[in-house]
């Protein structure tokens, strides 16, 4: 039987540790081809590169894995990916990260490890993004393995509904093990920011942003209360930004005309 064909993205560079964990996972489960941008696009969110040429190539980061690194976006790369380097074959699963930082809650639109799972949904593809709530570079990821393993090899064996894309975080390596997986929605919380005002060495003013993260979503079936309490959270996301429910609402309470003309004629007197 043949193995399945995993693509595997980030947002942190092709040779940032976490994608090293996640490959040496994928290897366990199927063909790995590699796809990552060649320099960090951390918070570049599902943007992509229309004002200037993309570059593609042969990278030596991974022993014995086709991989390839690009100049564009984590959307770049999965676009690259599915229609050029490998052009017929079709992955039968995308994975993206390890992430050096949470993308819990607010954070997935910002992220661009989840802008890579979510071109794959976009593109017809399971995919899911993998982020662990730690922002140092020599972050241990090793207590995410087990976890990695057993969610892919489900969404592999079980599916992933089209249109869909897993966001899973994994809490910061602690004494305490994990005290396993929750299925859960994104919390509805998010980053209060501040600007702080600062003089270059020229005299002239300029920005750093700053701020602390707001949570002020008490349910306990949201992403970060499973962070909170040490579990990995699992969060189905979709790329149809569509709040549905507001249709109805803003059809029967709207004084909208039925028919909107952008350019009516004007009459002559």
């Amino acid at each position: 039987m043949a193995k399945p064909l995993i693509l595997v993205s980030n947002d942190d560079g092709i040779t940032a540790p976490g994608i090293r964990t996640l490959v040496k996972v994928m290897k366990k489960i199927g063909e790995v081809v590699v796809v990552a941008p060649n320099s960090p696009q951390s918070g570049m969110g599902h943007a992509i590169t229309i004002g200037e040429s993309l570059r593609l190539d042969k990278s030596m980061a991974f022993d014995k894995i086709e991989a390839w690194e690009c100049s564009g976006t984590p959307a770049d790369c999965v676009k690259l990916a599915k229609h050029h380097v490998l052009k017929d074959r079709k992955p039968d699963l995308v994975v993206s990260g390890i992430n050096h930082g949470s993308n819990s809650s607010i954070s997935v639109l910002y992220s661009g490890t989840m802008s890579a799972a979510i071109e794959a949904a976009i593109e017809g593809l399971p995919a899911i993004g993998f982020s662990l709530c730690e922002f140092g570079h020599d972050a241990d990821f090793s207590h995410t393995e087990e976890f990695i393993e057993q969610i892919v090899r489900e969404a592999l064996k079980k599916g992933i509904l089209p249109g869909v894309a897993l966001n899973v975080n994994f809490p910061k390596k602690t004494k305490q093990a994990l005290k396993g997986i929750k299925i859960c929605r994104q919390a509805r919380a998010k980053w209060q920011e501040e600007f702080d005002e600062r003089i270059d060495p020229h005299n002239r003013k300029y920005y750093w942003m700053t701020g602390s993260f707001v949570n002020s979503d008490k349910g306990d079936d949201t992403d970060e209360w499973a962070l909170a309490n040490n579990y990995v959270s699992v969060v189905p996301c979709q790329f149809d930004m569509t709040a549905s429910h507001a249709i109805a609402l803003m059809n029967n309470e709207w004084d909208l005309e039925p028919e909107v003309k952008l350019n009516p004629k004007v009459k002559d007197n």
